[in-house]
């Protein structure tokens, strides 16, 4: 292909990010748009919160801030599981009062959290749950009864009035240590009890043992669940995949069996099995030769791409598990959802096995009903003309570290194998933008890769400068012997300039790599490579790095 205006078609581009365009704010602007959002969606039921929100803004919030060295360790570094515990002994052990499944890993303990409650609303029970982060409102973080909705606002701020004087003596008695994810744990365990919930779906935050929802005791856990074990929360989690596996081995409790996803490293799954069996915790291994599982095709199913499956599981040790699901429709997408949906079904089977009704019908259309946002989430055509890519196919997922880089890419390679493909990315500054970036290089060149920047959790802490992580991309093309043309920044004429005196033709052939500090230029920018590069042939735009970019590009949808 020779375009010999393609480069300067970008130029003249970038001149967009010094016009004011009214119906699509500024980065920074968007931001604070995606904020106050969230915070006043549904109208006046969000306001209603509004007391709540400020009292929570001024605790201490680890995902603003990142989590310390140590924090989810067994250690004198570790979080104080005391602190948590007399906190709910001051609320009266609400968690005492409801049976729990507990879910920890590093990656799919989400979605596995989702497919699970869906499969127990689908057989009648009313199910509690709770999972981290959210997307639009903390609100998504707590979903109550059959229909699986977020907990209303009204309900919300009914109790935090209720429990503010016990919450502010457990703050003053802890010396101010008590923070935002232990409060929120601890009036999600409140709300389960009082709306008598059949059973409590849990994600843990960080690890599992040092978790401020591993207060759940034996008697109320009907079955602990690892998904997988990878290097996400290093430092915080001991430095090791070793010591990972150990912190989130400690949601095994006595007696209660333990499924475990997988698939792991002999050495990991070794320490997970002598951990279930120093409890005497029967083991049901997802990965065990008895459990198939298949992607068949890939097609739309009612305007949606969905992924046709076959699972067959069959134990015999242990605990028995069968069931057989032909032609099961997941329109959550990728290899690894096909494996959190397995050991969502396992669970099932699990409690199934302990005396609760769960039908085979309503494991196939729990699973076949779940979705996720923000994970492998392909935005409809209202919703991409919404953030100016109109005729764009647009797919935006939360992935941040190299496992979950190389399933995007897989989903990616799987949906649109022959797709020209442009990157959106943004990260947090706690996280591997080297295994991320080679990852994504390793599976598929994209067309373009432009980089940007937004607030982490509401706040600026935790930010990768888009100068900054062109740095990791850079190096790992060279490590991977991927020719870029670094274009420079998207707001900077001069810079650009200078970038393009090369021969354009030349330059076309190359992965384009371009920064910009808003979200705006950025959207603009990669659809405008794209669209030059490509010819107007039909192109994916992919969106990922964080939760955070994935938040505001679906905000604007709305």
């Amino acid at each position: 292909m020779n375009n010999p205006n393609f480069f300067n078609s970008i130029l003249r581009f970038t001149n967009l990010s010094k016009t004011r365009i009214p119906a699509f704010p500024n980065g920074r602007i968007v931001e604070k748009l995606g904020f106050l959002r969230r915070l006043s969606s549904n109208h006046n039921e969000d306001i209603e919160l509004t007391d709540f929100m400020e009292y929570m803004e001024k605790l201490k919030n680890y995902e603003k801030s990142g989590v310390p060295k140590g924090a989810g360790t067994d250690s004198g570094e570790g979080f104080d599981m005391g602190r948590m515990n007399r906190l709910m002994q001051r609320l009266g052990n609400p968690q005492s009062n409801f049976k729990a499944v507990h879910i920890a890993g590093t990656k799919g303990k989400g979605s596995t959290a989702n497919f699970l409650a869906n499969i127990l609303r689908e057989e009648g029970y009313s199910v509690g749950c709770y999972t981290s982060p959210h997307v639009h409102s903390i609100r998504e973080r707590i979903s109550l009864g059959k229909e699986g909705d977020p907990v209303s606002a009204e309900k919300l701020s009914c109790l935090f009035h209720r429990v503010k004087n016990v919450i502010d003596r457990s703050i003053e008695l802890e010396n101010g240590m008590i923070s935002h994810f232990e409060v929120l744990t601890a009036m999600s365990f409140t709300l389960f009890a009082e709306e008598n919930v059949d059973i409590a779906v849990v994600e843990a935050g960080l690890g599992g043992s040092r978790d401020a929802t591993n207060v759940i005791c034996s008697s109320s856990l009907l079955a602990a669940v690892i998904t997988t074990i990878g290097k996400e929360h290093l430092a915080a989690l001991g430095g090791s995949l070793e010591s990972i596996a150990m912190a989130k081995s400690g949601i095994i409790k006595h007696g209660r069996p333990v499924v475990l996803g997988g698939p792991f490293d002999q050495r990991i799954e070794q320490i997970l099995r002598d951990k279930a069996k120093s409890s005497s915790a029967p083991v049901i291994l997802v990965s065990d030769p008895g459990i198939i599982s298949t992607v068949k095709d890939v097609r739309l199913h009612d305007g949606r791409p969905c992924q046709l499956c076959d699972i067959h599981i069959q134990i015999e040790k242990d605990i028995p598990l069968f069931i057989e699901l032909l032609d099961v429709r997941l329109h959550m997408l990728g290899k690894h959802q096909l494996q959190n949906a397995v050991t969502a079904a396992c669970t099932s089977l699990c409690l199934r096995n302990q005396g609760w009704k769960v039908s085979d019908e309503s494991i196939r259309t729990g699973l076949e009903n779940a979705t996720l946002l923000g994970r492998s989430q392909f935005l409809s055509s209202e919703e991409a003309k919404a953030v100016g890519f109109a005729g764009a196919i647009v797919l935006v997922d939360g992935a941040h570290t190299g496992e979950s880089a190389k399933c995007l890419i897989d989903t990616i390679n799987m949906t649109h194998p022959n797709s020209p493909l442009a990157l959106v990315v943004a990260m947090a500054n706690d996280k591997d933008h080297s295994a991320f970036t080679r990852q994504l290089l390793l599976g598929r060149l994209p067309e373009a890769v432009v980089l940007t920047e937004i607030s982490i959790a509401g706040d600026r802490s935790r930010i990768t400068p888009a100068s900054l992580l062109k740095g990791a991309w850079i190096q790992a093309a060279k490590e991977l012997d991927v020719e870029i043309a670094d274009v420079g920044a998207g707001e900077n004429e001069l810079l650009f300039m200078e970038q393009l005196s090369g021969s354009a033709a030349d330059k076309e052939r190359k992965t384009v790599l371009a920064t910009s500090g808003s979200l705006q230029s950025s959207l603009k920018l990669a659809n405008q490579i794209l669209t030059e590069k490509t010819q107007c042939q039909s192109g994916l735009i992919v969106v990922t790095g964080s939760l955070h970019i994935v938040s505001l590009i679906l905000t604007l949808c709305q």
